[in-house]
C-alpha cells in the first residue's frame, strides 16, 4: 500500500516534452560536439604516448643490437 502512494519520477524524455524542440535539439548537438572534441583530445595524447613509447623501444632494441 506504501508503494502505492509514492509518485513515480517522470522519465528523461517526460522532462524534455516541456522544452522547446528546437532547444532540446540545440543543447544535444553542442553536447554531442564536446564529446566529439574531448574523444579527439583523448585520442591526440594517446598517440603522442605511443610514438614516445614506439620510439624508446626502438631506440633501446637499436643499442642492445649494437651493443651485442
Amino acid at each position: 500500500m506504501v508503494f502505492a502512494l509514492q509518485k513515480v519520477s517522470p522519465t528523461v524524455v517526460e522532462s524534455l516534452a516541456d522544452y522547446p524542440p528546437w532547444l532540446v535539439v540545440a543543447c544535444a548537438t553542442i553536447v554531442a560536439a564536446v564529446l566529439i572534441w574531448l574523444l579527439v583530445k583523448a585520442l591526440k595524447w594517446a598517440l603522442w604516448v605511443l610514438l614516445i613509447v614506439v620510439l624508446v623501444a626502438g631506440a633501446a632494441t637499436a643499442v642492445k643490437l649494437w651493443l651485442g
